[in-house]
């Protein structure tokens, strides 16, 4: 049985050079990785390299319950796409398209088998959307 694929996208006005920056830097990742804002991630580590890790550490701001979303990533191609495998096997794209001053995302996941195909593509869009905040808020 194949996954599920789901996708989000966002457009973000910004060159992509300084989308790219903010999506993969941890002192970036650690202000726009959550999904609402109980939530957030306290530490972010992140070696950009063929079968380097990641481990963005996700946590409920009042400390009820949190998780490592963590994994290796497999495809890097610096300013267009990074193509990683969570540690649950699960892959993900994500395309960065450069439109002058302006960076479509793009982010293609497999779905897992716990929360509603629903609640994922809502989650990982409150994610995406949090990084659009942060990136036009923000001067590299």
């Amino acid at each position: 049985m194949s996954a599920t694929l789901l996708t989000v996208s966002t457009t973000i006005q910004l060159p992509v050079e300084e989308c790219w920056k903010m999506y993969t830097s941890p002192q970036h990742i650690i202000y726009w990785n959550q999904a609402s804002p109980d939530w957030h991630t306290p530490s972010a580590e992140n070696d950009l390299t063929i079968e380097g890790k990641f481990n963005y550490r996700m946590e409920a701001k009042d400390g009820s319950v949190g998780f490592d979303f963590c994994g290796r990533f497999n495809e890097i191609i610096e300013n267009e796409l990074l193509v990683y495998t969570m540690d649950d096997s699960r892959k993900a794209t994500v395309d960065f398209e450069s439109q002058g001053n302006s960076t479509i995302i793009t982010v293609d996941f497999e779905a897992e088998n716990e929360n509603s195909l629903e609640l994922q593509q809502a989650g990982w869009q409150a994610i995406l959307n949090s990084f659009k905040n942060y990136a036009e808020k923000t001067n590299v």
